[in-house]
């Protein structure tokens, strides 16, 4: 055995392992000392006959093996044999003073990886590094192969249970009994996901009891149906309470059911998820699996049995809410019969009918477009799938516009709905809305045509508002491109802006607090709206516009963004006489900012010129890890956590963070903005980048942050993160 001294080799690769097989001393130790000068980290192993070169195979772990051809009562023909079966992967070089090119070629074809001469022993390192080489590409190709494999099968579970979800929908959809929906959608986890048993009970809380009226069971395994007390399998029963799934892979090991193992044993479930369905924050039902053996519950099977959860539950809660309705009705109905001093309950009743039917138009119309824009992310996706390495360098390039475009898409709408709801993220600044307006002539004018003459009344000495610019710029183009709407055969569209003092009178009437206001009128020539029409101009997907030429959210989005900056947005039309629409936002007593200009076109996202280090908390595993890779792509080191508490131990670990990159919602009772107040408190100088998908109240403290305080909306493109990232690093 021959080894360098392992300590002289701090932080280096580990040393190649090599097994010789050659009964000559000399010509052992001429090889060993050809590899210590080629090789700084080397361990050798020499033995000199078949028994001790079957014990090295059996028991040590090679890189490489050199072996003689002639050998006393063994022949290296017969090692190699010997090599092939037990350790295929391993090189297997002959080096042999007699081999004749004759025997050279078949030992080849038999598995050889190469040969070299005792005479040339020059060529062993050449010879050496190649076959590693190749045994190393080998293997990669293997890991790849099987990466593949596993991908692809992971691709054809998520296509069939995607497929069971579609039908699951399609057939509950039409049900009329709650218990033949759960078995349905029992039914298709058992057979789905493989297991003995699955079921739906009505969960009683304080008694700690659960009802089951039929469940799914595999052939040979008996029912549950009846009535069964929690605590008689275990003391899970408090965390289904809150709210919490269960779900353990041995009921001999968790430790809310070691004691009670031997019953849920007998009933064929040592394996179980029992997945709470809530209604109004209480726990009202239980959708849960059985197994008869030790087996464990993927994330991804969680996440199927959560989506079969909440469509079950939407439906049998829809289907309850009709029973419930129609029984209301039939009473209602008799109560009008037998009591008119009722006729006040009947209103009521309508006016939450409206209600319903408002909500029902949201829903219908937010539906609708999203299922346009998942089925293009989806074809595009399912298309890359089915074609893959077939598929020409142009389609998947155009598959991928189409979905990336959708995404965009889908994002805007979101926006708009937030806009609408007021709900949105905004970044106020003191603007020149003058100035604003005067940047955006040139893209107006492209928008709406020649047919349409622009004229732009800027007010001199107009006050600066406190607005998101990027908010303020698409409603005043969303106005501009109604207007251009409303005249198709050309007109005249004329933007104003105005300084306005409102009075207490004035305010009320204009539904806004006394003060100082910025006023910005659009106002065309167009065909107008009647009295009707311009009532329900701002509801959300509220639109005049033949089908697919708008999604109706465009003045609703103005109106959530007036209201959220603190002021509103008016209508005043008049069929054939055009129409007239008016945002009046809060005067901002500080200097307008100068504004920034936008980089134009994708650029190259910036790297990190120091190595700084980034945590990222999100507690979406897939969007989370998607941000680390291109952070640690662009050289940064990154540290990153699911939740809140984890979040808080890297922050306390001493290790060096230059900037917290979190998701605002977070589980574990502890948010965003929580995290970023406790990590300052250790480290005051911290700079921090909220990411969030709408403008939590808890985040924003009603419009302020603390100093190094940022925030980006979901969803955003990762080369804008990257940039957003160096820039608060790199800033004062």
């Amino acid at each position: 055995m021959s080894s360098p001294d392992p300590a002289a080799r701090p932080g280096h690769a580990p040393p190649l392992r090599v097994l010789i097989l050659e009964d000559s001393r000399f010509d052992a130790e001429l090889l060993t000392e050809t590899l210590d000068r080629t090789y700084a980290a080397i361990e050798t192993t020499i033995v000199q006959d078949e028994q001790a070169f079957v014990q090295a195979l059996a028991h040590d772990r090679f890189d490489v093996i050199l072996s003689d051809f002639e050998l006393p009562g063994f022949s290296g023909g017969q090692a190699l044999e010997l090599a092939r079966k037990a350790v295929p992967s391993v090189p297997f070089i002959f080096v042999s003073g007699v081999i004749g090119e004759d025997n050279a070629v078949e030992l080849l074809k038999r598995g050889a990886t190469d040969y070299v001469s005792k005479g040339r022993l020059a060529r062993l390192p050449l010879v050496l590094e190649r076959a590693l080489k190749e045994a190393a590409d080998r293997r990669t190709l293997g890991i790849a192969e099987h990466r593949l494999r596993d991908a692809h099968a992971a691709a054809d579970r998520i296509e069939s249970r995607r497929m069971a979800l579609i039908e699951l929908s399609d057939h509950i959809r039409d049900m009329d009994d709650p218990a033949a929906m759960a078995y349905m959608a029992a039914q298709m986890l058992g057979r789905q996901l493989g297991v003995d048993r699955a079921g739906y009970g009505v969960v009683d809380t304080v008694a700690e009891t659960i009802v089951i009226e039929r469940d799914w069971n595999a052939p040979g395994v008996h029912s549950l149906a009846g009535v069964m007390r929690f605590r008689d399998y275990g003391s899970y029963i408090e965390d289904l309470k809150h709210g919490v799934t269960v779900a353990f892979a041995d009921a001999r090991e968790d430790p809310r059911t070691h004691a009670t193992a031997a019953a849920l044993e007998a009933i064929r479930a040592r394996a179980v998820v029992n997945m709470p369905m809530t209604e109004q924050g209480g726990l009202v039902g239980l959708l849960y699996l059985n197994h008869g053996e030790v087996r464990p519950w993927p994330s991804d099977e969680l996440e199927f049995v959560r989506d079969v959860g909440d469509r079950l539950r939407s439906a049998i809660a829809r289907r309850e809410a009709q029973i419930a309705l129609t029984a209301f009705a039939a009473s209602l109905e008799r109560q009008v019969e037998a009591r008119a001093a009722e006729l006040e309950a009947a209103k009521e009743q309508l006016r939450q009918s409206q209600k319903l039917e408002a909500v029902g138009q949201l829903t219908g119309g937010l539906a609708h477009d999203f299922n346009n824009l998942l089925a293009a992310i989806s074809g595009s996706l399912e298309l890359m799938r089915r074609r893959g390495p077939l598929a020409r360098p142009g389609d998947l390039e155009r598959y991928i516009g189409v979905a990336q475009g959708a995404t965009q898409r889908a994002a805007a709408l979101t926006h708009r709905l937030l806009a609408f709801s007021r709900r949105q993220t905004l970044e106020p600044r003191h603007l020149d809305l003058n100035e604003l307006i005067h940047g955006m002539e040139d893209l107006i004018r492209r928008t709406v045509g020649p047919e349409i003459t622009l004229d732009v009344h800027a007010a001199p000495g107009l006050w600066s508002a406190h607005v998101d610019a990027g908010q303020f710029e698409n409603s005043l183009l969303n106005l501009c491109i109604n207007a251009r709407d409303a005249m198709p055969g050309g007109g005249r569209l004329v933007i104003e802006t105005a300084n306005l003092s409102l009075d207490a009178q004035a305010a009320r009437a204009a539904d806004l607090s006394p003060g100082a206001y910025v006023s910005i009128c659009v106002r065309d020539s167009g065909v107008g709206m009647s009295e009707e029409v311009a009532q329900r101009a701002f509801d959300p997907f509220f639109t005049t516009k033949p089908l697919g030429m708008g999604t109706g959210l465009g003045l609703s989005m103005i109106y959530g963004f007036a209201k959220q900056s603190g002021g509103r947005v008016g209508i005043r039309s008049k069929v054939g006489e055009g129409t007239t629409v008016t945002i009046e936002l809060p005067r901002s007593e500080m200097p307008a900012e100068a504004q920034a200009t936008q980089p134009q076109g994708l650029e190259p996202a910036p790297r990190a010129p120091a190595g700084e280090t980034v945590l990222v908390v999100d507690d979406e595993a897939a969007l989370r890890m998607l941000i680390v890779e291109v952070m640690q792509e662009l050289g940064y080191a990154t540290l990153e956590a699911g939740n809140g508490a984890e979040a808080l131990r890297w922050l306390h670990s001493g290790r060096q963070i230059d900037l917290l990159i979190t998701d605002v919602g977070l589980p574990g009772g502890m948010n965003g903005r929580q995290v970023a107040d406790a990590a300052r408190t250790g480290r005051p100088q911290l700079k921090v980048l909220f990411i969030t998908g709408y403008a939590e109240s808890v985040v924003l403290g009603q419009g302020s942050f603390d100093r190094d305080m940022h925030v980006m909306t979901k969803p955003f493109e990762m080369h804008a993160l990257a940039r957003r990232v160096k820039d608060l690093i790199d800033g004062p």
